[in-house]
């Protein structure tokens, strides 16, 4: 039983990032996908897994060699001020996703809900029942019951939308030829292209958050350049699991959505289609998938500032003082706006989104930088088959903000 639990933990950093990564944002964007596009997006779900993985390799080889974690690094040998923008960045990202996490999850399960009940139960208890749940985790204050807690989260849900792959997958025909990278068309009156789809995809995927967020794991498990192995097998588990409840989300819109063409526009209409094409069971799986998504993600979220603020402060991360359960609570309380005001946020959304667009190139190409520092990373620094490949990465997540920010400028405008 000791072997068994030693083993279980090895993989409990990989399965934080996990749920961090897989929220409603990846659910949305992979549904939308799979109902736009069929399964014809596939290869960018492996692309963008690929790259995550490489990302999450380098970001921890750094700390293991470094001792240091990333923001401490872009303060020590970058600039303060480049560590005090990914605090400020990713902040103002997490708070648009608290209000859009939970209101998705809350508008979800109300209408999951009138499955048993005429009029639902109201979202505002869904709301504020989640957010008591991920607030009762937090107030334990250790990183290993959050781990563990989030662990149990992450089973249900992947559980869930593998179930439902194998009820609603389309042809495996369909699933292969997704494998090869292409740019589907679609008539201008139906939809606006499916670059700013690939751009949310990427995004929801290789998230400049989980990399910083890794190095504090991974210092914290006290993992050497001695554990180079254990942690790429973690972070195998964790991208694997990541690719294989994408396209599940992708193949259950896919096969049904997709041949009916019936698009998608919030993440609650799933429920709404799917129930009159694939019945009662699948509809209740693939909820409590999104529910479990939603929460397990929405954990990390709240978080994220008083983890950063302990990185760069380089101080003791003790989430049991009194300043940091405030600092939570009040970035909890933000879940109830959507719910609260019945409506989107979408000023901060757009913010959130515009700044998530901004980071991904400034974390590649800072790690570029530290891997190259020899001083830093002594025989360890990078050679050039990975500066190739983090150069093709960087040239592709500029080319992909570029399609958000140009996206998001249509919206505004």
């Amino acid at each position: 039983m000791n072997r068994i639990k030693k083993g279980i933990a090895l993989f409990l950093p990989g399965i934080f990032l996990l749920g961090f990564n897989i929220g409603t944002g990846s659910v949305t964007a992979m549904a939308k996908a799979g109902a736009s596009y069929g399964m014809s997006l596939l290869w960018t779900i492996i692309a963008s897994c690929l790259a995550t993985y490489f990302m999450i390799n380098l970001y921890s080889k750094y700390t293991m060699v470094t001792g240091e974690t990333a923001l401490q690094a872009f303060k020590k040998h970058i600039h303060p001020g480049v560590g005090i923008f990914f605090i400020i960045a990713l902040t103002a990202g997490v708070m648009g996703s608290v209000m859009g996490v939970m209101g998705i999850v809350a508008d979800i399960s109300h209408v999951w809900s009138k499955s048993f009940l005429p009029e639902g139960i109201p979202a505002i208890y869904f709301a504020a029942f989640y957010i008591c749940l991920v607030y009762f985790i937090f107030w334990n204050g250790e990183t290993q019951f959050f781990e563990r807690a989030l662990a149990v989260i992450v089973a249900v849900m992947s559980a869930c939308f593998l179930i439902n792959f194998f009820i609603l997958m389309p042809p495996p025909a369909d699933i292969l030829k997704g494998l090869i990278p292409n740019v589907p068309s679609i008539p201008e009156d139906q939809d606006k292209g499916p670059f700013l789809v690939i751009a949310s995809m990427v995004g929801t995927t290789v998230f400049s958050g989980l990399f910083i967020i890794r190095t504090t794991l991974v210092k914290e498990a006290q993992w050497g350049i001695q554990d180079e192995r254990v942690q790429r097998r973690d972070a195998i588990v964790s991208v694997v699991l990541m690719f294989i409840i994408s396209m599940s989300i992708m193949a259950a819109a896919a096969g049904t959505l997709y041949p009916e063409n019936l698009g998608l526009t919030r993440a609650s209409q799933m429920i709404e289609l799917l129930e009159p094409l694939s019945g009662k069971m699948a509809v209740t799986i693939f909820a409590i998938g999104i529910i479990g998504a939603g929460v397990s993600s929405q954990f990390p979220n709240v978080l994220m500032l008083p983890w950063l603020l302990c990185d760069y402060n380089e101080s003791p991360r003790n989430m049991k003082l009194s300043k940091y359960r405030i600092m939570v609570f009040f970035i909890s309380l933000l879940g109830l706006v959507v719910p609260i005001f019945d409506a989107r946020p979408v000023f901060v959304m757009i913010v959130s989104q515009a700044l998530n667009s901004v980071i991904l190139p400034l974390t590649v190409g800072c790690i570029l930088y530290l891997g190259n520092q020899k001083k830093l990373m002594q025989k360890y620094s990078f050679n050039l088959s990975t500066n190739v490949i983090l150069i093709l990465i960087l040239s592709f997540a500029l080319f992909t903000s570029s399609i958000a920010i140009k996206g998001l400028l249509q919206q505004i405008l």
